[in-house]
Order: structure tokens, then C-alpha cells, then sequence
């Protein structure tokens, strides 16, 4: 591996901040390129993005979103007013990040089996074939000058999402990702050494 290509993989961060600047489609269009190239059980692709531009589309999900959170931190007894504040920086977040694209999944073009074990491991496949995709997404949006940043939150409230964007029974929403040019730049978060997390061989306890 070139030492380049390494240190692309070290300084990408994930960013939550972005200035108000317009993301060019020759840009976006490269970037979802990159994304589509990545590889996938079966080449089955299994891979669908929506992408958001529209502010008003952006204000509509990102609330709805929010208040399904607000609800969730509810039960959990996260107190009201901590719940509001942090379903109102939620919505800020995604409201003002230029690009969000909502990353999703599809079974339509993975194997089908008559036994549920199989069903759920092909459907873990598929999982995987879209993280796989994501991580190109990110890694060729900084490659483009943007950040980006991974949000999991459509997995909480798939049916939300669904609506307000018309998406269809048979594809799930998985993620979020912001997209822009960055406003901040966070410090590198801690990363375990490769003793912790590499065997060879066999499995060894690391203590």
C-alpha cells in the first residue's frame, strides 16, 4: 500500500459541521460513481441511494426523524428538556448539511432460500455489500475536498423515513450521510493497536 493511500485512510474524518458552499454534480456524480464500483455478494448490488438537495425535503425528514428520537430517549428516561435539545441539534445537523443521502437496501437481486437460517445470512450479506459501498462513498467524497459523515439513524425509524421519501416495502433504509465541505476539522479518534486486534493462526487472549 502506498503511503498516500494510507494517509488518506488516516486523516478521513467524520464531520458534522459543513460550510454553506454548493457541491457541484460533476462532483456528486463521481462520488456515487465511486460508490456503485464497490464490491457485493453475488455482484448483486444490492445498494439504492436517494439523494436530497432540497431544504425543504431535508427540514421535513430530519424533523420527523427527530421525533421519532425524542420518543425512543423518552422511554429510555433521558429527561425532556436534554430530549429536546438534542433532537434540535439533530435537526439543525441535517438541515444544513448541503447533500444527504440516504443509503439503502434491496433483496431483489440476492439469492433466495426456503430455510430462515439462509434467509438471514443472505440478508447479513447484503448488509455488508451496502457498508462496503458507504465506505467508498465517504472515502471518494474526501478524495473530491468534501467530509462526510456515517449516520445509522434510518435503522431507528425505518418506517418514518419510508414515508416521508416514498420509498418502497421491498428497499430499507440503512444510512445517513452528510455531505459538504468541511467547516471543522476533529482530531483523530483513538485507534486500538494492531496486538489488540490481529491473530494469527489462532485466536489468543489479549489482556
Amino acid at each position: 500500500m502506498s503511503l498516500n493511500l494510507l494517509n488518506v485512510f488516516r486523516s478521513r474524518r467524520s464531520v458534522k459541521e459543513y460550510l454553506p458552499k454548493e457541491i457541484s454534480n460533476k462532483v456528486l456524480f463521481r462520488i456515487l460513481e465511486a460508490s456503485r464500483w464497490a464490491p457485493s455478494a453475488h455482484n448483486a448490488q444490492p445498494w439504492r441511494f436517494i439523494v436530497i438537495q432540497d431544504s425543504a425535503t431535508k427540514r421535513k425528514l430530519a424533523k420527523a426523524m427527530a421525533s421519532r428520537w425524542n420518543k425512543d430517549m423518552s422511554k429510555n428516561g433521558v429527561p425532556k428538556e436534554q430530549r429536546e435539545s438534542l433532537a434540535k441539534a439533530s435537526v439543525e445537523r441535517f438541515e444544513n448539511a448541503p447533500i444527504i443521502i440516504i443509503v439503502c437496501l434491496t433483496m431483489e437481486n440476492m439469492d433466495e432460500y426456503p430455510d430462515d437460517r439462509r434467509k438471514k445470512i443472505e440478508y447479513v450479506m447484503a448488509v455488508q455489500s451496502v457498508a462496503a459501498a458507504i465506505e467508498n462513498t465517504l472515502l471518494a467524497a474526501y478524495a473530491e475536498g468534501l467530509d462526510s459523515c456515517w449516520f445509522c439513524a434510518p435503522l431507528f425509524c425505518q418506517d418514518v423515513v419510508r414515508k416521508i421519501l416514498k420509498i418502497p416495502q421491498h428497499v430499507d433504509p440503512q444510512a445517513l450521510i452528510t455531505l459538504g465541505y468541511p467547516a471543522e476539522r476533529p482530531n483523530p479518534p483513538p485507534r486500538k493497536t494492531l496486538e489488540e486486534i490481529v491473530h494469527q493462526n489462532h485466536w489468543r487472549h489479549t489482556t
